[in-house]
């Protein structure tokens, strides 16, 4: 089935690669020198993708290339494709402001699906994808208008299914039956230290069976025609398939076989004799005949122009049968929601007290209503984290309409799923868990925040409150951890207002992720903050209760439930004469990117008395306190207890605090 031209065309972007490495002296080039015939038989065969409106059109196939640091065989690829590559980018490999960094970045290079490089989040967010590309199609395919119809495919390696992450994404893959999802495994038995026999020696093939999924074995990773016959078996299955592709890694170098070609440039000797082989000039670097170039270009030109118009004219036919479900498609897709969105949000009276989480769940529910394509779930805590939505049935194998994901304890899979999900397009999606596993998710947080990902985390039990369950879930260093991620909005709300105005804050954010750090414990609902939240929320932090006279002469500052505790103390250090202002600071970030001018009217620089109040590490508080400030937190783990009880142990009263500000004097 495969002439001449195709291995000449594999030969050319294997050379590529390696030249871009060597270019750049740095890179992997065992991966694109084992794993081109397959890659090279996915994009000319299967692959339906038009390079000239990439990722503009939603119907396209993803693809991942979860093993990211094989990105000189993807660069190679989407150069010779027709996207926005120019060879001057691949000569510029790896170096400053190029479009073509160590590891594939989206948003940063044309025709990249998804950021990659720290193994098996790559697969996790193919599974997010696929799950995503099931919810659209039962939604919006009608008879003879399949207008979601495509597939996800992910490369990945050794290392990205020695990953746990991986292993909980294909447990939940499987389970889902997710048989839009293809995974080409690069099975060379090397990692960077040497072979896989060091420390992986199961069975992935039926490892993957047992998840649910069909495992296709091929033995010879240069036989196209067997990797083509993989290919098109795997997309008649009823299941997600990872095809096995036994490969030899740094295929052709002196080095095969071994970790020495699996990260580090080759010598200049192997590459020209590597170049010889393939019966290419040897002294030539970046060497693209005009008989490759014009044939792949026009192979993957003509199948992605042709896919994409035919989807075009049938899903013009859809407007005209199904207007109402056409107008949602387009607007799940832009980064615009309803009109209607905020339409009858909660508002909470003075004197009323519910639990953030609760107060969250009620919004959710609100949100459900007015934003069709909203969904998520929780990684087996929904009853916890609230993260239900009552009137929707679950996502299942049988039920992909369903908008309630049960994800399983896969806290890691989760996050990168949902990283996936929000990449593909078509749904706004949340998940959630316990505050104090957000160490499990934040590898995943990170990659949300560095893609520009709005998903939301909603986060729950939030502090040493939780009580009974002790240390081990009780929350101490993540807020400090997570404020340290650029570009990532952490809001820990003081009420049910402040909690209405962080979904708000969420929702609207089109390339900033958000986490929602919510209690468990009720909140009494703080006077004014009905008027005053919203406003305040955005901006990151405000006076939610001011002084009585001009200037206040100290300032408390507090998030969540203490800055209740806050505001009790504010009344009775005003009985002893010292009128201070009470500020909620529910997010750091947002806090720090409003105007100096603001910033001064909320913590003027001339008040020197100030304490910051909060269960969680003092790390970052001094930045507001200054160098004579207080900070009330807590810089040790936990304990198990009554909650009232813990919280009183770690020194969290009114008269703690009061004694304390009196120090000032």
């Amino acid at each position: 089935m495969f002439s001449e031209i195709d291995k000449k065309t594999v030969n050319t972007i294997r050379s590529l690669s390696i030249d871009m490495i060597g270019e750049a002296n740095s890179g992997h080039p065992g991966l694109p020198l084992g794993a081109s015939p397959m890659m090279y038989v996915l994009w000319s065969e299967f692959l339906k993708i038009n390079p000239k409106t990439s990722r503009d059109w939603s119907n396209r196939d993803r693809f991942i290339l979860s093993a990211g640091h094989g990105s000189a065989l993807l660069y190679s690829f989407l150069f010779l494709s027709g996207f926005k590559l120019k060879l001057e980018d691949l000569k510029n490999f790896r170096q400053s402001n190029s479009l073509t960094p160590g590891h594939p970045e989206v948003n940063h290079t044309d025709g990249v699906e998804a950021t990659t490089g720290p193994l098996g989040q790559g697969f996790a967010m193919g599974v997010g994808m696929a799950m995503v590309e099931a919810h659209l199609a039962a939604i919006y395919n009608k008879p003879q208008f399949d207008i979601v119809d495509h597939y996800t495919y992910v490369l990945c390696g050794d290392g990205d299914l020695m990953e746990g992450v991986s292993q909980e994404a294909a447990s939940l893959a499987g389970h889902m039956k997710l048989n839009k999802l293809i995974v080409l495994y690069d099975s060379n038995d090397i990692s960077l230290d040497g072979p896989t026999s060091k420390t992986f020696t199961e069975n992935v093939g039926e490892r993957f069976k047992s998840y649910g999924w069909k495992h296709i074995l091929v033995k010879d990773g240069n036989n196209m025609n067997d990797i083509y016959k993989a290919l098109d078996d795997a997309k008649n299955s009823e299941h997600p398939t990872l095809i096995e592709v036994k490969t030899i890694i740094g295929y052709g170098s002196v080095n095969q076989g071994t970790s020495k070609v699996h990260g580090s440039p080759l010598e200049i000797d192997d590459i020209k004799q590597i170049k010889k082989s393939y019966g290419m000039d040897e002294e030539k670097k970046f060497e693209v005949s005009s008989e490759v170039s014009t044939f792949f270009l026009n192979k993957m030109l003509k199948k992605g122009y042709s896919s994409e118009d035919k989807w075009n004219s049938l899903f013009k036919e859809y407007q005209e049968k199904y207007p109402d479900l056409a107008k949602q498609y387009i607007e799940a897709y832009s980064e615009n929601l309803p009109d209607n969105w905020q339409k009858e949000l909660p508002k909470y009276k003075e004197m009323t007290s519910l639990a953030s989480r609760s107060s969250s769940s009620e919004t959710l529910q609100t949100l459900s209503d007015n934003i069709p394509y909203l969904w998520g779930g929780s990684a087996d805590l929904s009853t916890s984290n609230n993260t239900m939505i009552r009137n929707e049935t679950d996502f299942t194998s049988n039920n992909y309409l369903g908008k309630n994901i049960w994800f399983g304890v896969r806290e890691f899979a989760m996050a990168s799923a949902m990283n996936g999900i929000q990449l593909h397009g078509g749904t706004r999606v949340y998940g959630g868990t316990f505050f104090v596993f957000v160490d499990y998710l934040k590898a995943a947080i990170r990659l949300s925040a560095l893609q520009k990902l709005p998903v939301v985390y909603v986060l729950t039990h939030d502090s040493i409150a939780v009580g009974e369950d002790g240390p081990t879930h009780e929350p101490i260093e993540q807020l400090a951890s997570l404020r340290s991620i650029p570009n990532l909005h952490v809001i820990r709300p003081a009420d049910g207002n402040e909690t209405v105005a962080a979904w708000e804050v969420a929702l609207k954010s089109k390339k900033t992720p958000t986490v929602l750090v919510l209690s468990r414990q009720n909140l009494p609902t703080i006077k004014n903050t009905e008027k005053i939240a919203r406003d305040g929320v955005n901006k990151g932090g405000y006076v939610i209760s001011k002084q009585k006279g001009e200037l206040p002469d100290g300032i408390l500052i507090a998030t969540g439930s203490e800055v209740n505790l806050a505001i009790q103390a504010q009344k009775e250090l005003y009985k002893l004469g010292e009128d201070v202002s009470v500020v909620s600071m529910p997010s750091f970030d947002l806090f720090e990117k409003q105007k100096k001018e603001y910033k001064e009217s909320v913590l003027p620089s001339s008040i020197v008395n100030r304490m910051s109040i909060e269960m969680a590490s003092s790390f970052g508080w001094r930045e507001y306190v200054k160098d004579g400030g207080k900070i009330i937190s807590i810089d040790k783990f936990g304990m198990s207890g009554p909650g009232d009880e813990v919280i009183e142990k770690y020194n969290f009263t009114v008269d703690h605090i009061i004694k304390k500000y009196q120090e000032f004097s």
